[in-house]
């Protein structure tokens, strides 16, 4: 088993959402794309150098060809080939690499691997992938941690019953968490998935939460996050309370 508290590998803030795209908005001009037909033996190659530049350029290119060798390279002796390898099944999600990366994000010890298994599981939009998240979202390190309340979101295009397999956690994760960048993501993605829910007592109680947040959570941007998730919901009731807890000044 990994260990939990092992934060040395991750190069990442807190604070980056995971969701975003591979490439930032403030980047450089792209060079020119490669070329999937050179890549796709390089993923074989028995040298590092080679394969590393296989898998990175997949994290780019979609082509159905390179999932079965992105999915043995889950398991490189490589760390960066296999957070390469996550994320390029995650730009290429197919069926076949569901199961795959599920047993990798179970038993990878490297953080930084597990977060890229995160945002690809995210992407798959699998049933399968609604548990292994919501062990992470309570188990891991911050930094993934903040990554699967993320890929929660996704829970969305699932279906129902993975909108309501997932709030629960969500809210927990919003009231408890230690970390605020994870409880603000948590805020996001409860509202995000409010969106689809009607107006049961899951919705209701995720309201709740948001609007207990916005009033009382310690950290400033965590009360934003849930305000605005509220906003983006548009539930009445919840508006209402917003701006009473504005007026009365009890923030």
């Amino acid at each position: 088993m990994y260990d939990k508290d092992d934060t040395s590998v991750l190069e990442t803030q807190l604070d980056e959402n995971p969701l975003d795209s591979l490439d930032s908005p403030d980047a450089e001009p792209e060079a020119p794309r490669p070329d999937p037909e050179e890549m796709l033996p390089l993923l074989r190659s028995p040298d590092n150098q080679q394969r590393m530049l296989a898998t990175r350029a997949f994290c780019e290119l979609e082509d159905p060809r390179a999932i079965p060798d992105l999915i043995a390279l889950l398991k490189d002796s490589c760390p960066l080939i296999r957070v390469s390898a996550a994320y390029g099944l995650g730009r290429n999600p197919a069926e076949p690499a569901v199961e795959p990366l599920i047993q990798q994000l179970q038993q990878d010890w490297n953080g930084y691997v597990r977060k890229g298994l995160v945002w690809a599981l995210g992407n798959c939009r699998d049933r399968r992938t609604v548990q292994p998240l919501l062990h992470t979202l309570r188990t891991d390190i911050p930094a993934v941690r903040l990554w699967a309340a993320s890929a929660l979101a996704q829970m969305s295009s699932v279906g129902y019953d993975a909108i309501i397999a997932a709030v629960p956690a969500l809210i927990e994760g919003l009231r408890r968490d230690p970390v605020a960048a994870v409880r603000s993501n948590c805020a996001w993605t409860v509202g995000q998935l409010c969106r689809d829910l009607p107006s049961n007592v899951v919705y209701a109680t995720a309201v709740d939460a948001l609007i207990e947040s916005f009033a009382e959570d310690d950290d400033l941007g965590v009360r934003e996050d849930a305000r605005l998730a509220v906003l983006k919901v548009g539930d009445t009731r919840g508006l209402q309370l917003i701006e009473e807890i504005e007026r009365d000044g009890l923030i």
